[in-house]
């Protein structure tokens, strides 16, 4: 992920957002992070709570690491794992509130669907048939 985005490259900017948010776009990250609000956690502690195999997590840990989303710290021999930015939380808790308006309007179009009434429809009036033009054969000519 770029590390130094100048103030003037727009650009820049646009892609470092964009790298940020990819760091958040798939489940496993977004169970970790979940974890993590509640203190540094290890690899196995992780692995323990979720009940994914630790190269997975160590996987996705690795990309969040990446993207700066996460920073690590040793403890002995065991590497512990910490959201770098508490704000990150705020962000996660917004996008909640705003996935939970998504489905409660949905939940409200469902419930309108399902509200009503359904209405027989009448059935189709027979068809006229369709003239057809015969074939030209050569003696027509």
């Amino acid at each position: 992920m770029a590390r130094n985005v100048r103030q003037d490259d727009p650009e820049g900017l646009r892609q470092f957002k964009a790298e940020f948010f990819k760091g958040l776009a798939h489940p496993l990250r977004i169970r970790i992070l979940e974890l993590l609000r509640g203190g540094p956690m290890s690899v196995g502690q992780l692995q323990e709570a979720i009940g994914a195999p630790a190269s997975s997590i160590s996987q996705q840990l690795a990309v969040l690491r990446g993207r700066s989303i996460v920073v690590t710290e040793r403890r002995g021999t065991t590497v512990i794992y910490r959201v770098r930015d508490a704000e990150l939380f705020e962000l996660l808790d917004m996008a909640r509130r705003i996935f939970n308006a998504h489905l409660a309007d949905t939940i409200n179009l469902l419930r309108l669907v399902e509200a009503e009434p359904v209405v027989e429809a009448e059935p189709a009036a027979a068809a006229e048939p369709v003239a057809t033009a015969e074939p030209v054969t050569a003696a027509d000519r």
